[in-house]
């Protein structure tokens, strides 16, 4: 047996933590695959949650077949595994997988003395969220958001999911964030700045990284207040500016570009920014979408764009659609995601943009553009984007 053989034969077992397989050789086929136990009708499976495109796909296995299916992905998919659990003994163990260009795996195993606390396997379990309700953080006791004693206040429950959610988006794309140097991020209309914090808190706190964060708005005593609450805490990286998107000059290289909530064109103007910064990561959730809809004639949907507001949420949706394709134009793999559940508030797209660098996905990203005829959409809606415009 090989020592990746080994390794999944020790780990999958009941006090599995998470494995996660990343680095993908085909994002058509997958971009991460995710395994955690559960127990179904009293026997011991192993859930994949398979991340493909914007989809995500679920299947239950018992050992023998998991350890099958793991090791096909390495072979022939993914090239980075990371292991977290217990060993038959109750030790707990974290490895690695590696997987080099020829193929060659190289497997890095680390025990460490502690017990391993043994989780809840049900199938309908309390979801695991990267911040923990009962759990202290300073910073959501600083907004609100906790009590003293780290219990989510009733009235900011769903502020608590939205940061959560906010911060997986985050997890999802470290890989393509350096590690070798201080990590640039600017937030563009960061507002009261929930997730502002929360990304602070996250990347530098939890994961160590060397951080520099700036979130511009235009209420100075948003700016006021946030600036103050980031001395309290001590987050010495963080800092808050007044300042216009549209004509921002602060900054002239970001790894990480953040537009939550931008009014209208702000949106366009910040990613625009972005693409020029060559940020490696962009996150945005657009906002007030007006000025398709403005813009919007066409006599063969006409019957459909007489009633006012399927027109006005077409435009919404075309304007964010056309925003992705100028992107992976632009060189990005981007994916449109549901943010938060719309029975909260209907402003809940998110465009997730991560720049390619390797020389296949430069060429799926041509290949991909050619097929989207942007120009072809927007004349036959009568419509001129402005991310078009500011990218020309």
């Amino acid at each position: 047996m090989d020592e990746l053989g080994k390794l999944l034969e020790e780990i999958l077992n009941r006090d599995l933590q998470q494995i996660v397989l990343s680095n993908t050789r085909d994002a058509a086929q997958g971009t991460k695959v995710k395994v955690r136990p559960v127990l179904l009708a009293g026997e011991l499976y192993f859930q994949e949650t398979l991340h493909k495109g914007t989809q995500v796909f679920h299947e239950n296995l018992k050992k023998d077949e998991m350890k099958e299916r793991i090791a096909g992905y390495l072979d022939e998919l993914f090239k980075q595994g990371s292991f977290t659990g217990a060993d038959a003994g109750g030790q707990r163990m974290e490895a690695t997988v590696l997987v080099s260009k020829k193929g060659k795996k190289t497997v890095k195993v680390r025990r460490q003395q502690e017990a391993f606390t043994q989780r809840d396997l049900s199938h309908n379990r309390t979801k695991q969220y990267i911040l923990m309700d009962g759990t202290p953080v300073d910073f959501l006791i600083g907004l609100g958001v906790q009590t003293q004693d780290g219990k989510v206040t009733k009235t900011k429950y769903d502020k608590f999911r939205q940061i959560n959610r906010y911060l997986e988006f985050i997890e999802d794309v470290l890989e393509a964030l350096p590690k070798d140097r201080t990590l640039r991020i600017i937030d563009f209309g960061c507002g009261k700045s929930y997730l502002t914090f929360a990304m602070y808190y996250y990347l530098h706190e939890l994961q160590g990284r060397d951080i520099q964060v700036t979130g511009l708005d235009l209420k100075e005593d948003v700016i006021r207040h946030c600036n103050e609450l980031a001395d309290k805490l001590h987050y010495t990286n963080l800092h808050f500016e007044r300042g216009d998107i549209s004509t921002y000059t602060g900054a002239d290289r970001v790894d990480m570009v953040v537009s939550l909530h931008a009014c209208d064109k702000a949106t366009d103007f910040a990613l625009e920014k972005a693409v020029k910064w060559n940020a490696r990561v962009i996150l945005a959730v657009p906002c007030c979408q007006h000025e398709l809809n403005g813009q919007m004639r066409c006599e063969t949907l006409q019957p459909v764009l007489k009633y006012g507001i399927i027109k006005e949420r077409m435009a919404a949706l075309l304007t964010d659609a056309l925003r992705a394709d100028l992107l992976e134009q632009q060189g990005y793999e981007t994916q449109i995601l549901e943010f938060i559940d719309i029975e909260h508030t209907p402003k809940n797209l998110l465009i997730r943009a991560v720049k390619r660098t390797d020389q296949t996905g430069a060429k799926n990203m041509k290949r991909r553009s050619e097929n989207s005829d942007i120009r072809g959409v927007a004349e036959f809606l009568h419509v001129n984007p402005t991310l078009e415009q500011l990218l020309q």
